[in-house]
Parts: structure tokens; C-alpha cells; sequence
């Protein structure tokens, strides 16, 4: 420690690393990077990491999107040995080979995608999701490949396909390789349409390069969770590209739905039981559970709803009905 950070306050002091020491305590406090409000941690993991002050989407894990988005039982991995292949011997300031063996460390993935078979309200599917940790997210063969094989399975069993993209784009360190596989998942997207088989795209924050050209924004439906970033250049290039200045919200989600790019818009705590109903119409298939929320003020013994089936709309009574009422029982009976 240098002689001017024994005199500087402690707010101010940086560490070693020249980093400035974090005032929110490690474990039960986390600190939302949109309003900079400090929130209890079991309430923002209650929320679905949202932030209950600005409906902030925070970025979370591959596997914790999938546990959430999955019914909690019959869920299991898929294509867990495809791994990534320097075969470029690729080397700038690092060698490829030490980086892919650091991003494995760091986040125990072997890539950037994960695919798990499961079910979505008893509905049998096969769900991805991209590890933003890794890479960035991005998009070299073994991404591809899994994405591909993934979809050859759906088509196999005629079961629907969802992915959820986070992504910076094609992997840079596979050069030629990383783009071929824009190509690759693209065909076996447009397999799946000609089949019939549903293919579900959920952006979420943020989308960029070659995975917003090709799986991310080729599905059957696209959504977007809110204020999601989604192009395939930053608005920063395409500002010094074409020299004007750039609307405000632009490659935002709620941009891309008002200008036609996406469907639909969904709420993290509403995803599944949308993405759900989407299914249950494309597929014909009925969904077999509804789930209720408990009331966080239950007593023990208190009745809790049912999970019940697809909700119909009530029957109504025609216009000539009137309701009985003691009076009229009361006059039939004479």
C-alpha cells in the first residue's frame, strides 16, 4: 500500500489490483448495475434475479436458466462431450489453447452452450441455453455442433426446440470455423420449419454478431426478456459507420418489437408459463398443469389452490336467463 492510500478514506482507497473496495457486503447484498440499489440477495433470487426497484433483468447462468425454465423432475444433460478444438493453434496475446482452459476453470462449462432434454409442463422438449461467462458466449464449433445435434434430436422425435441466446457473436480465435457454423445451424433451422417441428428463440441481454444473424433471430417465434440488446454490430460502429446519431432505445428489445424484428416481449417470471401456451397451440398438445401462487400470508392447514388444467373461459349465462331467487322458487312451486 502506497503512502497516499493509508491517508485516503476507506470509500475512496483502492486495492491492489488498483480496483475500488466494493461497499456492499459479500453474500447476503447485491448491488443492481441499473439503479445502483442495494438488495437483499434472497429477495432478488425470489424475484428470478430481477430487480424488484427498476424490473432490472440481471444476467444470470446457463444451468440456473434451465433449472428454472425446466419442470423440476425428469430434466437431465445432453451432448455433454462435445468440447471445442484448437485446430487453428490459434495465438495472439495468449494462446487460444490457455484460454479456453481458463474460461473451463473459471466456469466449470466445457463451452458456451448447454443443452438439457426435459419437460415443460409435462410437455417433452429440448432446451439450450448460452453461458455468457464463457467467451463472452460465443459462437465456435462446439457451439455449433451442439445447437445442430440438439435440433437433429427435436427432429427425431418430433419434440420442440428452445434456446436462450446471450452471446457477443462468432468466436474470433476459430476464425473460418466459427463462421461456417452461422451456416450450419441456420440449415438445420430452416429443416425444423419445413418439418413442422416448433423452434422457440428467447433473446436476452445481449446479442451481438453472428448468433443475432443466425439461431437468435430464425425461430419460429422470437422473443425478448426487457431491455435486451440484440444486433449484429454495437451502436457505437454503426454511429462512426454512417456518422448520424442513433435514436434512443435503439437495439433495444422494446425497439426491435415496435420496428417488427421480434414477436413478443416476456418478463422473466413470466416466461414459462408463455413459452407454455405458445407450445401448447403449436403443438396441439394440452397443457396438464397451471401453476397456482400460495398467498405468502397461508397459515398452516389453509386451503392452497390446485394445479388445475388450461384455464377456459367461464360459462356465461344467456340473456334471457334470469337467477333464481326464493321468490320465483317459491311462486313455481304454486
Amino acid at each position: 500500500m502506497s503512502w497516499i492510500d493509508k491517508i485516503l478514506p476507506s470509500g475512496v482507497r483502492s486495492d491492489a489490483d488498483g480496483k475500488s473496495s466494493s461497499s456492499v457486503p459479500e453474500g447476503l447484498w447485491r448491488k443492481c448495475v441499473k439503479c445502483e440499489a442495494v438488495l437483499f440477495l434472497p429477495d432478488v433470487e425470489r424475484n428470478e434475479d430481477v430487480c424488484p426497484k427498476c424490473d432490472h433483468h440481471m444476467r444470470i447462468g446457463a444451468r440456473k436458466r434451465l433449472a428454472r425454465f425446466l419442470d423440476e423432475s425428469g430434466s437431465e444433460e445432453i451432448l455433454a462431450d462435445i468440447e471445442p478444438v484448437d485446430r487453428l493453434k490459434f495465438k495472439d496475446k495468449k494462446r487460444y489453447r490457455d484460454r479456453l482452459s481458463s474460461a473451463q476453470k473459471n466456469t466449470g462449462e466445457k463451452d458456451a452452450l448447454i443443452a438439457m432434454r426435459g419437460t415443460l409442463y409435462s410437455l417433452p422438449l429440448i432446451a439450450l441455453a448460452f453461458e455468457f461467462e464463457f467467451h463472452g458466449g460465443s459462437m465456435g464449433y462446439a457451439v455449433g455442433e451442439k445447437f445442430t445435434r440438439a435440433a437433429h434430436i427435436a427432429l427425431e422425435e418430433r419434440i420442440p426446440l428452445i434456446c436462450f441466446s446471450a452471446s457477443g457473436g462468432a468466436r474470433m480465435q476459430e476464425a473460418l470455423i466459427s463462421l461456417m457454423q452461422m451456416a450450419k445451424t441456420s440449415a438445420v433451422i430452416e429443416r425444423m420449419k419445413l418439418q413442422g417441428v416448433p423452434y422457440i428463440s428467447v433473446m436476452t441481454d445481449p446479442i451481438y454478431g453472428g448468433v443475432s444473424a443466425s439461431l437468435a433471430l430464425l425461430g419460429d417465434i422470437n422473443i425478448a426478456e426487457p431491455d435486451a440488446r440484440a444486433g449484429f454490430a454495437g451502436p457505437n460502429i454503426i454511429e462512426q459507420t454512417i456518422r448520424q446519431k442513433l435514436p434512443k432505445g435503439f437495439q433495444r428489445s422494446e425497439f426491435l418489437l415496435e420496428h417488427g424484428a421480434i414477436d413478443m416481449i416476456v418478463h422473466r417470471t413470466e416466461m414459462r408459463p408463455t413459452v407454455g401456451r405458445l407450445l401448447s397451440k403449436l403443438t396441439q398438445f394440452p397443457l396438464t398443469l397451471v401453476e397456482e401462487p400460495v398467498p405468502e400470508d397461508a397459515q398452516e392447514g389453509d386451503a392452497v389452490p390446485e394445479a388445475t388444467n388450461t384455464p377456459e373461459a367461464p360459462e356465461t349465462p344467456e340473456a334471457s336467463e334470469t337467477p333464481e331467487t326464493p321468490e320465483s322458487v317459491a311462486s313455481g312451486d304454486e
